[in-house]
């Protein structure tokens, strides 16, 4: 019988292996091309309030499914003083919101710059960030295109705080290809460049928190951009997060996913930066409108939780010309429809 040569086995078996590589990699570049993200893939900036960035955040696993953002909380304990705490943010009071929080995508490419961070330096994540020219500040377009007063600003007017309106200013940058999150507090374009006061960077495939004690480009040192109220989700007719709210007194304290506190008040039925409020199971809401149901359904499933000081019952949404102004609906819906909740014990 004839011999094998001694080196015929021995590759063999690199070439099965060569080949096991090859399609593992065919198959995962299949999958990443049928992904709608990646299909859609930017090559250039694209603002909140158009088709294009409806297409690829609605398809966006922000943050994993197990993050507190994403939690099912309609089935959590009600807290002891949850009355004493609502009472304290109004009972009487309406709920509100916002047009307010505006983001960009931009592409993976998009060129990075160094910004002044001002006031905050020490808790905020360092540069350069991904800041393109039509990064939108918060309440634009909506808000100031609703204001006949403010309806001739230009977005280079509003970048550079023309008329001296102040505020929070926040601005949100959204990488979708990267999956990170870039969130600037009191964002103002200068002739030298841009300034802040804070930047929170979040990974939006991780669970991990800012370091303790550490705010954010918001109080209690959570992100904005997954609270949203968006004209996709509205549109699709769900909301699969928990919102973003306001409250006018807040105590000097936080609960995770929130790590900083914004108060010097100590009094135990004042919410904490993080409390989660529940729109009750019970509360009605057949007689509201398909974009109010959406809100309302999110709340009862998702809550909202405490994110900073500022009006009371006041929900943060995306300020776009699509989404129907819902004022009047949703001040029909009062502070003691809520309650607070906590997380079970493991």
């Amino acid at each position: 019988m004839e011999r094998r040569s001694g080196h015929s086995r021995p590759l063999e078996l690199p070439a099965v292996l060569i080949t096991g590589v090859i399609m593992r990699y065919l198959c995962l570049a299949i999958a990443l091309l049928a992904s709608p993200v990646f299909a859609q893939q930017l090559t250039e900036p694209v603002l909140f309030n158009t088709k294009e960035a409806d297409a690829i955040v609605s398809k966006m696993q922000i943050f994993p499914k197990d993050n507190p953002w994403n939690a099912d909380i309609s089935a959590w304990p009600v807290a002891k003083n949850s009355a004493a705490i609502v009472a304290s943010i109004g009972n009487d009071k309406p709920l509100r919101y916002n047009p307010d929080m505006a983001f960009v995508l931009v592409p993976p490419n998009q060129a990075k710059i160094d910004i002044a961070v001002v006031e905050y330096p020490d808790e905020s994540d360092k540069g350069p960030f991904p800041i393109p020219a039509s990064i939108p500040i918060e309440g634009w377009p909506a808000n100031f295109k609703r204001d006949d007063e403010l309806k001739k600003l230009t977005l280079d007017d509003v970048q550079r705080d023309k008329i001296k309106q102040g505020g929070d200013r926040h601005a949100i940058v959204v990488d979708p290809q990267a999956m990170m999150l870039y969130e600037f507090y009191q964002m103002k374009k200068t002739d030298k460049g841009w300034h802040c006061a804070c930047e929170a960077t979040f990974d939006l495939k991780s669970n991990k928190l800012r370091p303790d004690g550490w705010t954010s480009s918001d109080a209690a040192g959570l992100p904005i951009f997954p609270s949203i109220i968006r004209h996709d989700e509205l549109q699709a007719g769900e909301i699969n997060h928990a919102l973003r709210v306001t409250v006018r007194n807040s105590r000097k304290a936080y609960v995770s996913p929130a790590t900083h506190y914004a108060s010097r008040k100590t009094d135990p039925n004042l919410p904490r930066m993080g409390e989660r409020l529940r729109l009750r199971a019970d509360y009605d809401i057949s007689k509201f409108s398909s974009p109010v149901q959406v809100i309302l359904k999110a709340l009862k499933k998702h809550g909202m939780l405490v994110a900073d000081n500022g009006i009371e019952w006041a929900l943060s949404c995306a300020p776009d010309e699509r989404i129907p102004v819902l004022h009047d609906e949703l001040r029909k819906v009062k502070g003691n429809a809520f309650e607070v909740v906590e997380a079970p014990a493991k």
